[in-house]
């Protein structure tokens, strides 16, 4: 067998693994999200308190996303995502186990770093096999995210309708996402740093193709982590549905988005990438419309249904467009990831303070206007539609790195 044909093998076995940690990493937030109206009720904290908790995550993510490329570079790719997705998978036991506000928030925050650790980590390993093949997998592997959720979701909406304790339900659930995390990835690219490779800056700033591209993602991402966190206690409390239907409302919207982006690379590369965020944004704002004026809780969950088609495919096309704009390609998508993952956090802080001054309602009208953004700026997008680099071999895309 050729080396090449070999390293082929290993790109594409590769493919398949990372695909796997994606939908371990979606699992651990959709069992935490379809559960966060028993961990508000057991810490006891009002709308307003479990908001101002849910600022923690973006604040231990913020505080350690930077650190991602360090440890990669220092441990190797394959060795610092197997760490840190354990870290990820068994923080998820962490918030219910929290008696109270100050322990729900250094719950969170170790949730949330953990979370945007691992997220950037496997993200670049994705990145690194799709320039590798040659061909677009970015909307597939986070539609395996996706999957990952809604396998997540509807157990804990099983959990839900049977009264089970989330502290037992996330242990068992932490347990196996933890064997089947650390096990995928033994089957990851192996990246290793050149001999003569500097370690990444801890610090530097987003080139301004990144603010751009990462302001789109802000938007799409705003509307994912509100209606992730936000949509059970919605129907709970605005409709005054049961525990288990508002849980089912979470596992339908990420149902949908998991159908739309498995379907996305096809679907991209019909359309190209701007004129599928054009048509998502609308899509995204009619749900947003539908979940306002809801007068009755089948209204709300098409709405949330909707709403997950339309901002399915806006973060993977983020990302792509990002590993083609400036000269700086990996700068860019560490700094589009920053930008749309601290939005996926700081939404449900956002949601929350807003709710306790005005309503929900009003909460999710800021994310209906947000999503009008996803149709209004999709032009920013335009990198994504470019011809892909060519690639005359496994590895020729990064020079300077070795699997």
């Amino acid at each position: 067998m050729s080396s090449v044909v070999y390293e082929q093998r290993e790109v594409r076995r590769a493919r398949y693994a990372v695909a796997a940690v994606f939908a371990v990493h979606g699992a651990v937030t959709g069992s935490f999200a379809t559960r966060v109206p028993w961990i508000q009720d057991h810490a006891g904290v009002s709308a307003g308190q479990l908001g101002l908790a849910l600022a923690f995550p973006a604040l231990g993510a913020s505080v350690a996303m930077p650190l991602a490329g360090g440890i990669s570079h220092r441990f190797g790719a394959r060795n610092a995502l197997r760490g840190l997705i354990a870290l990820w998978t068994l923080s998820l036991v962490l918030p219910s186990i929290a008696p109270g506000l100050l322990t729900l928030c250094l719950a969170l925050f170790v949730y949330g770093a953990t979370a945007g650790m691992s997220d950037v980590a496997m993200n670049a390993l994705g990145v690194e096999v799709e320039n590798r093949l040659d061909k677009s997998i970015m909307s597939g592997l986070h539609g395996m995210w996706s999957a990952g959720a809604l396998i997540g979701s509807a157990a804990g909406t099983l959990a839900a309708h049977l009264g089970a304790d989330a502290r037992l339900h996330h242990v068992l659930a932490a347990a196996v996402l933890t064997v089947l995390g650390v096990t995928a990835c033994a089957w990851v690219l192996d990246l290793q740093p050149a001999e003569d490779e500097d370690p990444p800056p801890r610090f530097a700033l987003p080139p301004r193709s990144a603010l751009l591209i990462g302001a789109i993602g802000f938007c799409a991402v705003f509307a994912e982590g509100a209606s992730l966190d936000w949509s059970a206690v919605y129907l709970r409390d605005e409709l005054e549905t049961s525990a288990g239907l508002a849980a089912a409302c979470t596992t339908g919207f990420t149902l949908t988005m998991a159908v739309a982006r498995i379907a996305g690379d096809k679907v991209v590369d019909r359309f190209g990438a701007v004129r599928t965020v054009r048509v998502s944004g609308v899509l995204a704002a009619l749900g947003g419309v539908l979940i306002v004026a809801a007068g009755h809780p089948a209204v709300a969950m098409t709405g949330f249904a909707l709403m997950g088609l339309g901002i399915a495919v806006v973060v993977p096309l983020c990302f792509a467009a990002a590993g083609r704009s400036g000269p700086n390609p990996s700068q860019a998508i560490a700094g589009v990831a920053t930008i749309t993952y601290t939005s996926g956090l700081v939404a449900p802080s956002a949601i929350g303070t807003l709710a306790q001054v005005t309503s929900l309602v009003v909460s999710f009208g800021l994310v209906t206007l947000l999503s009008c953004g996803l149709a209004a700026f999709a032009g920013v997008l335009r990198a994504g539609d470019r011809d892909r680099p060519k690639v005359s071999a496994p590895g020729a895309a990064v020079p300077d790195r070795r699997s």
